[in-house]
């Protein structure tokens, strides 16, 4: 017979509801999936406080007394600051050369109505497809027979256009409406100033998307850079830092101090720009 007389307990007490359990898993995941993300950077700074013989002989992930002057010195060991130069030069060139040309490309794919719009787009995007390490040496070749090597020219020249800046640019234009460009248009615009003064001021944040992807994209380069560059005067950072790897010798704490001085700019500018990240990431997922 049932005790009537012990009150029931409330609804939620002494067990957690699926809704929170849920929650509380995907916390759980999210954590989880963190410190694996974060584990190698963190092993990158650990190593740049170590010495030479502490990085293999100690055996330990954490220095026993940290060396910050690694940092001072594998910056002087190489002319450091001209490589952040040229990797700034670089960069912004990308970004500006990126956005003038996704951007004009986008519009006309987006707006113009022409004999072999889409299939035009469709042959575009079908670049995408080829490795960016096929086209590498046909690349040297062309900056090679114009005279470009070892200068801004030639490290800059082949990464001004971005086919997936043009899909993004044409992608963001079609989501506008069209009632102000017609307007416009009434009162005598053209296409070139419907473009300028009407749809591009209307497209920035997809421009502010694809400027910071470039930007990124073109720091972290190293391939190109690589094999364009020869002297010391026109390396760029991830070169610069790659130069610490020779063939018979690596200094493991200076190669990871200048790692983590490297990446300081992109972290930085990923947590003051961490919403046109996940809208380029939205962007990827759609196409």
């Amino acid at each position: 017979m049932a005790d009537l007389s012990r009150p029931e307990p409330a609804a939620g007490v002494g067990r957690a509801s699926p809704g929170r359990t849920g929650r509380l898993v995907q916390l759980a995941l999210l954590i989880g999936a963190a410190a694996v993300m974060a584990a190698p950077f963190l092993w990158m700074t650990s190593t740049s406080l170590m010495g030479q013989l502490e990085v293999f002989g100690s055996g330990s992930l954490l220095p026993a007394s940290p060396r910050w002057r690694n940092y001072p010195e594998a910056l002087t060991v190489q002319p450091f600051a001209r490589y952040f130069f040229n990797s700034l030069v670089f960069a912004l060139a990308v970004v500006a050369g990126q956005l003038l040309t996704s951007a004009t490309a986008g519009y006309a794919f987006a707006r113009l109505d022409f004999r072999g719009n889409r299939g035009l787009f469709m042959l575009f995007l079908s670049t995408m497809m080829v490795p960016a390490v096929i086209v590498l040496i046909p690349r040297f070749l062309l900056v090679d027979a114009l005279g470009w090597i070892d200068s801004y020219r030639g490290l800059i020249s082949t990464e001004l256009v971005s086919v997936w800046g043009i899909f993004l640019m044409r992608q963001y234009f079609l989501t506008l409406p069209r009632d102000l460009e017609d307007a416009a248009r009434v009162d005598g615009a053209g296409p070139f100033r419907i473009f300028w003064s009407v749809a591009l001021p209307l497209a920035g944040p997809a421009l502010a998307t694809l400027g910071l992807f470039a930007f990124v994209d073109a720091w972290k380069n190293l391939l190109w850079p690589l094999l364009v560059t020869r002297s010391m005067e026109m390396r760029v950072v991830e070169v610069g830092v790659a130069a610490f790897h020779s063939t018979y010798e690596v200094h493991w704490p200076y190669q990871m101090a200048a790692g983590v001085v490297a990446v300081v700019p992109i972290a930085v500018l990923f947590m003051f720009t961490q919403r046109y990240f996940i809208r380029g990431i939205q962007m990827e997922g759609i196409r």
